[in-house]
């Protein structure tokens, strides 16, 4: 479990180089977010050492990125700004847990059914918000833009930061190009001078190593009631953000990560985060796609980076605080460019409508609402329009055999969405004395197609006749069986399924 990935000189080289880069990355990110939710920056910072840390120790992704994130924090504002920081600690806490219990219940796994436009609205969203999120760098103090030399100035440096990255790796692989391109534009502005926004304006992040409290809150029913809400939506979000990333990251380094470990791994970090004073996390796309591009594929990198995070809080703040805002916007526009699936502006026009729309609508939400109402629209509206799609597919061919029996062969699949259809493709009242429904090439899905089935069973027995079933499927039976008194209609035997009872009452 506590395996780094590494064996070799080189390979340590580039974890540890890859973490410095993205510790670099995490603390902006995690002052902003701690902003977001209305708590200090340090309760941020503490979140994205601790769940950096452990979802790399425990998680289920090597390489993959975790800490403070604005999905989740924008969650808990409301949380934070009735009850205070005491209870979103202990709603964290629940947070971990019922992480932990949806990795228990191995609930990873239905990552899969997430649509592929649904990942590329995913990925195209959340480029697109990444992006957004760094335009507030480019305002003064007083929320106005930049004009002037001073938006020439800071415009120059994210491109000198976009360039270097974009030119060195052509040079040389020694280094991380982000790292590269952090150090140069930060001694660039030392050494010439130039006046431009660093860290150190956005929030001082000096601090001590955190230490264990249980949360601050009353130990009752009433504390449950208040945080269990925020914390169930921390859990999904939470949990459908790093399984979405490990599913991307899996793409771009051709390996596949565990779901339902990754779902343990969140939830310890979480758990233990809460208990010091951390406002928790999830993974994080963008700065695993710095780790990723900058050559960390293992554990170790991971851990490097929230042991280098925790360095520069302890030791380092100084240091870290004169490294140009610009610096760290370049880094992340390169990111926005690597997240975006371009591809899929060349495939709008060959691909169905019905992707094309999701895709479009899985962008939009994430832009506008959040990631985890994104994800679950699209699903919706995904497995809507299949629904829609295959309940056209249903037909019969009727023919009578040599015993004057109606045989209908029925083929398409029989629920919800296309037990209408199936009920206009008999004539009870024109058909013989005996019909026959053959479910060879069909398959009986759900309690809205045994109702249908029930139904066109009591038009038949109305006008004095009788509908047999042939060839269900085992499952088709067992779903039969246990609707019980539900439905009351004749199954043949069928040797090619070994059943012996031939009918359900």
């Amino acid at each position: 479990m506590f395996k780094l990935g590494c064996a070799s000189r080189v390979c340590v080289k580039n974890e540890l180089l890859s973490g410095l880069t993205v510790a670099l990355a995490l603390v902006p990110e995690a002052v902003a977010f701690a902003f977001v939710a209305g708590v200090e920056p340090l309760v941020g910072l503490y979140a994205a050492f601790m769940v950096g840390l452990l979802a790399a120790l425990f998680g289920g992704r090597p390489g993959m990125i975790s800490g403070a994130t604005g999905a989740m924090a924008v969650v808990m504002v409301a949380l934070v700004a009735e009850h205070g920081v005491q209870y979103l600690f202990a709603a964290v806490v629940l947070t971990g847990l019922l992480q932990m219990s949806a990795g228990a219940l191995r609930l990873g796994k239905f990552i899969r059914i997430v649509p592929y436009p649904v990942m590329l609205g995913f990925v195209n969203g959340l480029a697109i918000v990444i992006f957004l999120s760094q335009l507030q760098h480019f305002q003064s103090a007083d929320g106005s833009w930049l004009s002037g030399s001073s938006l020439a100035i800071f415009s120059g440096l994210v491109l000198l930061t976009m360039a270097i990255i974009h030119w060195l790796p052509k040079l040389t692989t020694a280094v991380p190009a982000a790292l590269a391109a952090i150090v140069v534009v930060t001694i660039t502005v030392i050494g010439f001078d130039i006046p431009t926004n660093t860290v150190g304006d956005l929030a001082r992040i000096e601090g001590g190593f955190p230490s264990f409290n249980i949360p601050d809150v009353p130990f009752n029913l009433d504390t449950l009631m208040i945080i269990l809400p925020y914390s169930v939506i921390l859990a999904a979000v939470g949990l459908i953000e790093s399984l979405l990333t490990l599913t991307l990251i899996d793409d771009v380094t051709n390996t596949r990560g565990r779901g339902n470990r990754e779902c343990m791994g969140q939830g310890i970090a979480n758990t233990v985060t809460g208990f010091f004073g951390g406002m928790g996390g999830c993974a994080m796309i963008g700065q695993s796609m710095i780790n990723v591009n900058s050559g960390g594929r293992q554990r170790l990198s991971g851990v490097s980076a929230a042991l280098f995070l925790l360095c520069f809080i302890l030791f380092a703040s100084a240091l870290i605080e004169i490294i140009p805002m610009a610096a760290l916007v370049g880094v992340m526009f390169i990111v926005v460019i690597a997240t975006f699936e371009w591809s899929s502006l060349r495939i709008f026009k060959k691909i169905p409508r019905t992707d094309a729309f999701v895709l479009v609508l899985v962008s939009a939400v994430t832009v506008f609402t959040d990631l985890a109402v994104a994800v679950v629209v699209g699903v919706i509206v995904s497995a809507l329009a299949f629904a829609w799609e295959h309940a056209k597919h249903i037909n019969v061919k009727g023919y009578d055999d040599a015993k004057g029996t109606r045989v209908y062969e029925l083929n398409g699949p029989l629920f919800f969405g296309s037990v209408k259809s199936f009920m206009e493709l008999f004539n009870p009242e024109n058909d013989p004395k005996d019909v026959v429904i053959d479910f060879s090439n069909s398959r009986v899905a759900d309690h809205s197609a045994i109702e249908a089935i029930d139904n066109l069973a009591e038009k038949y027995l109305q006008a004095g006749k009788s509908l047999h079933l042939k060839h269900l499927s085992p499952e088709c039976r067992l779903l039969l069986r246990k609707a019980g008194d539900l439905v009351e209609v004749n199954v043949m035997e069928d040797p090619r399924y070994f059943v012996v009872n031939d009918q359900l009452a």
